[in-house]
């Protein structure tokens, strides 16, 4: 396990039984010796962008919706982008990055409204939080399988599919790992 979880997905185990983590794919934007922080990739809500930013700012109508990012602060909104030239900080995977701050919401809001260089964000309702070293032992336990993150699945159209997609390839990279045929009779 890398000693740094920043840029990975966790993908969870086909066992994983709580509710709020089942079959979720988890980009980690932040694991330090404080914990870890993470946002939920591929769980959409109900709630349209445009009602949840609508008394913050003037947005174009669109049928995105924000997504749940965790059980943690659900209040707390968190965008993901594209944005390179809007951001000072690192990027979390090559080409995306990760902001919060109403200057950076409304900066790339605006730069999608205008059809300027972001191309792509989501907006997610909450996080996933881990206390010290309680990642390290869900990973451990098998809870949770770790690879490296990438933009285009964490800002796919259809997030429903970001799991099984995740999934194929960890069962792919370790063939030990058993995978579900879909016509055993064939083998």
């Amino acid at each position: 396990m890398p000693s740094c979880l920043r840029g990975r997905f966790l993908v969870a185990a086909k066992g994983l039984a709580d509710p709020n983590f089942f079959k979720t794919v988890v980009l980690i934007v932040e694991h330090n010796e404080q914990g870890a922080m993470g946002l939920v990739v591929n769980r959409p809500s109900s709630v349209t962008v445009q009602n949840a930013l609508s008394q913050y700012f003037e947005i174009p109508s669109t049928d995105d919706v924000v997504y749940v990012g965790g059980p943690v602060e659900p209040s707390a909104l968190f965008i993901l982008h594209d944005a390179e030239e809007m951001e000072s900080e690192c990027p979390i995977v090559p080409g995306l990055y990760c902001g919060s701050s109403e200057d950076v919401f409304e900066d790339v809001v605006r730069a999608y409204a205008h059809s300027e260089p972001c191309s792509s964000f989501r907006i997610f309702s909450g996080c996933a939080g881990w206390a010290p070293h309680q990642i390290e032992g869900e990973i451990a336990r098998g809870d949770w399988h770790i690879m490296p993150a990438s933009a285009d699945l964490v800002l796919q159209d259809d997030s429903y599919e970001v799991w099984d997609k995740c999934l194929r390839k960890i069962q792919i990279a370790n063939r030990i790992m058993p995978h579900t045929v879909r016509n055993p009779e064939w083998n």
